[in-house]
C-alpha cells in the first residue's frame, strides 16, 4: 500500500513539474481571442483594446476573431469545444450569464465548461435615438413611447446581448411593450441608427459616447446611477424619474475548461498588467468606462461573478419581445 502510494505521489510530481514546465514556456504562439458578437460593436472594442495590452505582456500576438451568432452562444460554444492549452481565450459581456437563463438549450454548460481567467471592466449603458427622434428629453420619450409603441422600433443585439437585456428592463420599467429589430450585434445596429432607419436602443458607452458628442445620434440617459464624467450633461434615468434603473455591462475573459491553472494565472497576470497601463486607462475613460481593479482582474472574482449572476437574471425570461424589421 505504501509502495502504491509512493508511485502515485511521484507520478503527481512529475506530471506537476511538467505542466509547471510547460506553463512557464507559454505562449509559444499566436493567440486567438474569440469575440461573440460582429466587429465593430461595444465588446469588439474592449477586447481589441485589451488584446494589444496582453500581447506585448505575453510576447506573443492576440488575434480577435468574431464569431457572432444566437446571441453571443456561437462564439462561447466554439471556445467551450476548443484545445484547452491557452491559445484559445473568449472575450464575452454579461451575455455569458444571461445566455444561461434565456435560451433553452445551449451547446454548452456555463458553469462547467469554462475556466477563468479575470474581469476586464464594466461598461456602464445609453439609451439613445436617431439624432431626429422627436422627444427632447427623457421624460417625452417615456410618454412619446407609451403613445406610439405600435410603430416605434427599438434596435437590439438580438436575445441575449446586452442592448437586448437592457431593452428588455427598459420596457419592464416604463410598462411598455415596443416592437424590436434584432441585429447580429450592435455593431450594424448603429449604423442602422446613424441611418434612421430604427427609432432607438439601448447601447453601451464604448458604441455610444464618441457619436452622441458628434451629435450623429440623440442622447436621452445613461443607466448608472451617477452621471459620467464623459459625458457630464447625460443625466442618469434614475434621476430622469426612473426609479432603480441601474444597468452595466461587466465583461470576462474565459478558457475552455482543463486549461491548466498556471496558464490561466499568467494571462490573468497580463491582464492585469494590460489594465492597468495608462494607455488603457484613457482610451476606457474616453468611452465612458474603466478597467477592472487587480483584485477583480483574477480567475477566482471571475467565476464568483459569473456563478452570482446567472441567478439574478431568472426573472427576465417570461419577457417576451415583438419583433419588427427596420424601417
Amino acid at each position: 500500500m505504501t509502495f502504491h502510494k509512493t508511485l502515485l505521489g511521484l507520478a503527481a510530481c512529475a506530471i506537476l513539474a511538467v505542466s509547471g514546465a510547460w506553463a512557464q514556456s507559454y505562449p509559444e504562439r499566436q493567440i486567438t481571442m474569440v469575440v461573440p458578437f460582429a466587429a465593430g460593436g461595444p465588446t469588439d472594442t474592449v477586447a481589441r483594446l485589451i488584446a494589444d495590452g496582453m500581447s506585448a505582456d505575453l510576447g506573443q500576438q492576440i488575434v480577435v476573431e468574431n464569431v457572432s451568432g444566437a446571441g453571443g452562444t456561437l462564439g462561447a460554444g466554439k471556445v467551450a469545444s476548443a484545445e484547452p492549452d491557452g491559445y484559445t481565450l473568449l472575450l464575452h459581456h454579461i451575455g455569458m450569464a444571461t445566455s444561461a437563463t434565456l435560451h433553452s438549450k445551449l451547446p454548452y454548460d456555463t458553469l462547467t465548461a469554462f475556466d477563468y481567467v479575470g474581469l476586464v471592466t464594466d461598461v456602464p449603458m445609453t439609451i439613445v435615438a436617431r439624432k431626429d427622434f422627436p422627444p427632447g428629453d427623457f421624460s417625452s420619450l417615456v410618454s412619446y413611447l407609451r403613445a406610439n409603441a405600435a410603430t416605434v422600433t427599438m434596435a437590439n443585439a438580438t436575445v441575449g446581448g446586452a442592448s437586448h437585456l437592457c431593452g428588455l428592463l427598459f420596457m419592464s420599467a416604463i410598462e411598455t411593450q415596443l416592437k424590436t429589430i434584432p441585429y447580429d450585434g450592435t455593431g450594424p445596429a448603429m449604423i442602422d441608427l446613424l441611418a434612421g432607419k430604427v427609432d432607438f436602443m439601448c447601447d453601451q458607452t464604448t458604441n455610444t459616447t464618441q457619436h452622441i458628442k458628434d451629435g450623429t445620434i440623440k442622447a436621452y440617459a445613461v443607466t448608472t446611477p451617477a452621471r459620467l464624467a464623459v459625458l457630464p450633461d447625460l443625466p442618469t434615468a434614475i434621476e430622469s424619474g426612473l426609479a432603480g434603473f441601474d444597468v452595466s455591462v461587466w465583461h470576462g475573459i474565459y478558457t475552455p475548461k482543463g486549461t491548466p491553472a498556471a496558464v490561466n494565472e499568467r494571462l490573468s497576470a497580463a491582464l492585469q498588467r494590460a489594465l492597468a497601463s495608462p494607455e488603457v486607462i484613457a482610451r476606457f475613460a474616453e468611452l465612458g468606462t474603466e478597467p477592472s481593479s487587480a483584485a477583480d482582474a483574477t480567475p477566482a472574482a471571475l467565476k464568483a461573478r459569473l456563478e452570482a449572476e446567472i441567478p439574478r437574471w431568472k426573472t427576465l425570461q417570461g419577457l417576451a419581445l415583438p419583433q419588427g424589421s427596420a424601417k
